[in-house]
């Protein structure tokens, strides 16, 4: 016994570690923008507790993704004909591998407000999977920065550029593949990249506006009962299958379309914005079968909802910002507003949090600090220069920040 708990507390310990340290996907280790970091800063400038600075070549809203003492993001030229994956060192900021993935000889005109580098990679030991949406897929050795595999034929018409980030469940990565043409989920075999299946979306679209069929939502996988579900909105029909398989368990419908918002699972029920234009927040109960109804609906937030940002789960509250700065806490069994708050800005990022803290970043790279809690009680407002779109990312006790020109760590 006396050499066990020691091996116990030692295991803890890596676990521990581990989880702080790394940030493998879109919204953290467990996709729902929440660290078990500690010491994180609280106040910071472009002179204070900056430790380094890194300019990032081109344009790419994507998230860093972090393992160990890495940190990739990926990035594109400004006319979408040269994708990029962007390998920094986590202690020094020295870029350390910088390779063009794909060319593109013609690419779709994209919104102003994109880029083609906008979906977050996901990152493993050794392997890093980048995604540009319809321009291509790709495993990279992050030691070597040699592409391992790629993909370039799960194609669709995004029309205002790619958005959804990819996810790994086992030796699957899954992704959505949303476009104004084709609508469908697909699961690769991240060892080869060759399609371990592909489910298409059975929404009846046949009266909708082509313009309205797309969605850019990233899955999430949780446990539901005695099964995984993995839930993907889609334009006009909310969507749970079988992570393995790809078999279509439930669908409850909705009149929403352009769907950015991750999911979050949080005990017992799922939570889900529904639509860009007018966005509604729901608490759904996962499960069942078939094409489920309103009564799967515990409540809805019908005003005020983010249309890009994601949300948090905090301490029985769901905590928000919504596209103009509204920052909101919501009783997270009842939908019962606790409190609202108007921070100022324009919001794309989603908010992140750590140590009884909640980040939220604006466009122009102001960010706001909060304590969580059923109280709005703020404790800073930083700012960096210039634009920010890329939800941050955290290691350690330090925050990683993508602005439009430059990577930062705040520590």
């Amino acid at each position: 016994m006396r050499r066990v708990l020691p091996l116990i507390v030692f295991a803890l310990q890596v676990h521990c570690t581990t989880a702080a340290e790394n940030w493998p996907q879109f919204r953290g280790p467990a996709g729902d923008g929440v660290s078990d970091a500690v010491g994180l800063p609280v106040a910071w400038s472009e002179t204070e507790n900056i430790v380094w600075k890194t300019p990032i070549h081109d344009r790419g809203w994507s998230s860093p993704v972090i393992w160990g003492e890495q940190i990739w993001l990926t990035t594109a030229t400004e006319d979408g004909k040269r994708l990029f994956a962007v390998c920094v060192d986590r202690d020094s900021g020295r870029v350390t591998h910088d390779v063009k993935v794909f060319d593109v000889a013609e690419p779709d005109e994209i919104a102003k407000v994109n880029s083609y580098a906008s979906p977050t990679p996901v990152i493993e030991h050794r392997r890093v999977y980048v995604h540009y949406g319809t321009y291509g897929t790709a495993c990279l050795d992050t030691q070597t920065g040699e592409v391992l595999w790629a993909r370039r034929d799960l194609n669709c018409d995004h029309h205002m550029g790619p958005g959804a980030s990819p996810i790994l469940h086992g030796d699957l990565l899954l992704f959505t593949v949303d476009g104004c043409d084709v609508q469908y989920v697909v699961a690769l075999d991240k060892t080869t990249g060759k399609t371990a299946w592909k489910t298409n979306r059975t929404v009846d679209l046949s009266r909708v506006h082509h313009m309205t069929r797309k969605c850019y939502t990233t899955p999430t996988v949780y446990r539901s009962g005695d099964r995984l579900e993995m839930i993907a909105p889609a334009s006009r029909a909310l969507f749970a299958y079988d992570p393995l398989s790809g078999k279509e368990l439930w669908t409850l419908k909705h009149r929403g379309w352009s769907i950015s918002p991750r999911p979050v699972y949080h005990e017992g029920l799922l939570y889900l914005v529904m639509d860009f234009d007018h966005p509604e927040l729901w608490a759904v109960e996962p499960g069942g079968s078939g094409q489920r109804h309103e009564d799967a609906i515990v409540w809805r937030l019908r005003k005020g909802a983010p249309s890009t940002p994601s949300f948090l789960l905090i301490g029985g509250t769901v905590l928000l910002v919504n596209d103009g700065g509204v920052a909101m806490c919501l009783d997270a069994k009842l939908g019962e507003m606790i409190w609202q708050e108007r921070l100022g800005g324009n919001f794309s990022a989603s908010p992140i949090y750590a140590d009884g803290r909640v980040y939220f970043f604006s466009h122009d790279a102001v960010a706001t600090v909060i304590e969580a809690g059923r109280k709005y009680t703020e404790l800073a407002k930083n700012r960096l220069d210039g634009e920010m779109r890329a939800s941050p990312a955290v290691s350690g006790r330090a925050l990683f920040v993508r602005t439009k020109t430059h990577l930062y760590r705040v520590d």
